[in-house]
Protein backbone atom coordinates (compact mmCIF):
# COMPACT_ATOMS: atom_id res chain seq x y z
CA UNK A 1 0.00 0.00 0.00
CA UNK A 2 1.26 3.48 -0.92
CA UNK A 3 2.54 5.73 1.85
CA UNK A 4 0.44 8.86 2.29
CA UNK A 5 2.38 12.06 2.95
CA UNK A 6 1.11 15.44 4.14
CA UNK A 7 3.13 18.42 2.92
CA UNK A 8 2.87 22.00 4.18
CA UNK A 9 3.31 24.89 1.76
CA UNK A 10 2.21 28.48 1.24
CA UNK A 11 2.90 31.53 -0.86
CA UNK A 12 6.62 32.04 -1.41
CA UNK A 13 7.56 28.58 -0.32
CA UNK A 14 11.03 27.86 -1.70
CA UNK A 15 10.40 26.44 -5.17
CA UNK A 16 12.96 23.62 -5.02
CA UNK A 17 11.95 22.71 -1.47
CA UNK A 18 8.39 22.10 -2.63
CA UNK A 19 8.78 20.81 -6.19
CA UNK A 20 11.71 18.41 -5.69
CA UNK A 21 10.38 16.46 -2.68
CA UNK A 22 6.83 16.51 -4.04
CA UNK A 23 7.91 14.96 -7.34
CA UNK A 24 10.47 12.63 -5.73
CA UNK A 25 7.89 11.23 -3.30
CA UNK A 26 5.43 10.72 -6.14
CA UNK A 27 8.12 8.91 -8.15
CA UNK A 28 8.50 6.24 -5.43
CA UNK A 29 4.76 5.64 -5.25
CA UNK A 30 3.75 7.90 -2.37
CA UNK A 31 0.51 9.85 -2.35
CA UNK A 32 1.31 13.46 -1.45
CA UNK A 33 -1.29 15.97 -0.30
CA UNK A 34 0.00 19.56 -0.35
CA UNK A 35 -1.97 21.92 1.86
CA UNK A 36 -1.93 25.60 2.77
CA UNK A 37 -4.05 27.43 5.36
CA UNK A 38 -6.90 29.27 3.69
CA UNK A 39 -6.49 27.38 0.40
CA UNK A 40 -8.59 24.72 -1.28
CA UNK A 41 -7.79 22.08 -3.87
CA UNK A 42 -7.13 23.84 -7.16
CA UNK A 43 -6.01 27.13 -5.60
CA UNK A 44 -2.54 28.27 -6.58
CA UNK A 45 0.37 29.45 -4.48
CA UNK A 46 3.42 31.38 -5.68
CA UNK A 47 6.86 29.91 -5.11
CA UNK A 48 10.18 31.70 -4.72
CA UNK A 49 13.67 30.72 -5.81
CA UNK A 50 16.41 31.57 -3.35
CA UNK A 51 19.96 31.96 -4.57
CA UNK A 52 23.19 32.86 -2.87
CA UNK A 53 25.19 35.61 -4.53
CA UNK A 54 27.57 38.26 -3.24
CA UNK A 55 25.08 39.47 -0.62
CA UNK A 56 25.08 38.56 3.07
CA UNK A 57 21.81 36.67 2.72
CA UNK A 58 19.96 34.94 -0.08
CA UNK A 59 18.37 36.74 -3.00
CA UNK A 60 14.78 35.90 -3.83
CA UNK A 61 13.33 35.52 -7.32
CA UNK A 62 9.74 34.74 -8.30
CA UNK A 63 9.36 31.05 -9.00
CA UNK A 64 6.50 28.98 -10.39
CA UNK A 65 2.86 28.66 -9.48
CA UNK A 66 1.94 25.44 -7.67
CA UNK A 67 -1.59 24.06 -7.52
CA UNK A 68 -2.73 22.93 -4.07
CA UNK A 69 -4.14 19.41 -4.32
CA UNK A 70 -6.07 19.06 -1.02
CA UNK A 71 -8.48 21.32 0.88
CA UNK A 72 -6.78 22.50 4.06
CA UNK A 73 -9.93 22.15 6.14
CA UNK A 74 -10.58 18.55 5.08
CA UNK A 75 -7.29 17.13 6.39
CA UNK A 76 -7.18 14.56 9.17
CA UNK A 77 -3.52 13.94 10.14
CA UNK A 78 -4.40 10.44 11.35
CA UNK A 79 -4.78 9.47 7.66
CA UNK A 80 -1.10 10.15 6.90
CA UNK A 81 2.08 8.10 7.29
CA UNK A 82 4.48 11.05 7.28
CA UNK A 83 4.85 14.84 7.23
CA UNK A 84 7.12 16.88 4.96
CA UNK A 85 7.65 20.53 5.94
CA UNK A 86 8.92 22.79 3.16
CA UNK A 87 10.98 25.95 3.57
CA UNK A 88 11.13 29.43 2.13
CA UNK A 89 9.10 32.32 3.51
CA UNK A 90 5.86 30.35 3.89
CA UNK A 91 6.73 28.79 7.28
CA UNK A 92 7.06 32.17 8.99
CA UNK A 93 3.36 32.88 8.46
CA UNK A 94 1.67 29.47 8.12
CA UNK A 95 3.03 28.63 11.58
CA UNK A 96 0.57 31.20 12.89
CA UNK A 97 -2.29 28.87 11.96
CA UNK A 98 -3.50 26.77 14.90
CA UNK A 99 -4.26 23.73 12.73
CA UNK A 100 -0.76 23.69 11.21
CA UNK A 101 0.65 23.43 14.73
CA UNK A 102 -1.90 20.79 15.78
CA UNK A 103 -1.15 18.69 12.69
CA UNK A 104 2.58 18.98 13.38
CA UNK A 105 2.17 17.88 17.00
CA UNK A 106 0.13 14.87 15.86
CA UNK A 107 3.07 13.48 13.85
CA UNK A 108 5.43 13.84 16.80
CA UNK A 109 2.99 12.43 19.35
CA UNK A 110 2.33 9.44 17.07
CA UNK A 111 6.08 9.07 16.31
CA UNK A 112 5.44 9.21 12.56
CA UNK A 113 8.24 10.20 10.15
CA UNK A 114 8.78 13.94 9.72
CA UNK A 115 11.14 15.73 7.33
CA UNK A 116 11.69 19.48 7.58
CA UNK A 117 14.01 21.63 5.52
CA UNK A 118 15.46 25.14 5.78
CA UNK A 119 12.94 27.61 7.30
CA UNK A 120 10.38 24.79 7.65
CA UNK A 121 11.91 24.20 11.07
CA UNK A 122 10.13 27.41 12.18
CA UNK A 123 6.91 25.39 12.16
CA UNK A 124 8.49 22.79 14.43
CA UNK A 125 9.73 25.40 16.89
CA UNK A 126 6.32 27.12 16.96
CA UNK A 127 4.63 23.74 17.54
CA UNK A 128 6.90 23.10 20.54
CA UNK A 129 8.20 19.74 19.28
CA UNK A 130 11.98 20.28 19.21
CA UNK A 131 12.78 20.32 22.93
CA UNK A 132 15.65 17.90 23.59
CA UNK A 133 15.95 16.98 19.89
CA UNK A 134 19.05 17.43 17.73
CA UNK A 135 18.29 19.04 14.39
CA UNK A 136 19.52 21.47 11.79
CA UNK A 137 17.93 24.28 9.80
CA UNK A 138 18.88 27.26 7.72
CA UNK A 139 21.51 28.98 9.91
CA UNK A 140 19.33 32.06 10.53
CA UNK A 141 16.72 29.77 12.16
CA UNK A 142 19.30 28.16 14.46
CA UNK A 143 18.66 30.61 17.33
CA UNK A 144 14.95 29.70 17.23
CA UNK A 145 15.85 26.03 17.57
CA UNK A 146 17.96 26.80 20.63
CA UNK A 147 15.30 29.07 22.18
CA UNK A 148 12.72 26.28 21.68
CA UNK A 149 14.94 23.86 23.62
CA UNK A 150 16.41 21.98 20.66
CA UNK A 151 20.05 21.16 20.02
CA UNK A 152 20.94 23.08 16.88
CA UNK A 153 23.60 21.39 14.76
CA UNK A 154 25.29 23.53 12.11
CA UNK A 155 26.02 21.25 9.15
CA UNK A 156 26.80 21.91 5.47
CA UNK A 157 23.68 22.49 3.32
CA UNK A 158 24.18 19.12 1.62
CA UNK A 159 23.76 17.17 4.86
CA UNK A 160 20.86 15.92 6.95
CA UNK A 161 20.51 15.36 10.68
CA UNK A 162 18.32 12.48 11.84
CA UNK A 163 17.01 12.25 15.41
CA UNK A 164 14.47 9.48 15.91
CA UNK A 165 11.51 10.09 13.59
CA UNK A 166 12.83 13.50 12.46
CA UNK A 167 15.07 14.29 9.47
CA UNK A 168 16.18 17.90 8.92
CA UNK A 169 18.42 19.66 6.40
CA UNK A 170 19.61 23.29 6.12
CA UNK A 171 18.57 23.92 2.50
CA UNK A 172 17.71 22.48 -0.90
CA UNK A 173 21.24 21.22 -1.67
CA UNK A 174 20.42 18.60 0.99
CA UNK A 175 17.59 16.99 -0.99
CA UNK A 176 19.45 13.76 -1.75
CA UNK A 177 20.30 13.28 1.94
CA UNK A 178 16.97 14.32 3.46
CA UNK A 179 14.91 12.33 0.96
CA UNK A 180 17.06 9.24 1.52
CA UNK A 181 16.59 9.62 5.29
CA UNK A 182 12.83 10.24 4.95
CA UNK A 183 12.41 7.17 2.72
CA UNK A 184 14.20 5.10 5.35
CA UNK A 185 11.98 6.48 8.13
CA UNK A 186 8.93 5.63 6.01
CA UNK A 187 10.20 2.09 5.39
CA UNK A 188 10.63 2.69 1.65
CA UNK A 189 13.56 0.76 0.18
CA UNK A 190 15.13 2.19 -2.97
CA UNK A 191 17.29 -0.02 -5.22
Amino acid sequence: MAKKILMFAGDFVEDYELMVPYQALLSVGCEVDVICPGKKKGDKIATAIHDFTEFQTYLEYRGHNFEINKDFDSVNPVDYDGLYVTGGRAPEYIRLDRKVLEYTRHFFEANKPVAAICHGIQILTAAGVVKGRTLTSYAAVGPEVTLAGGNYKNVPPTETVVDGNLATSPAWPGHPAILKAFYKLLGIAIG
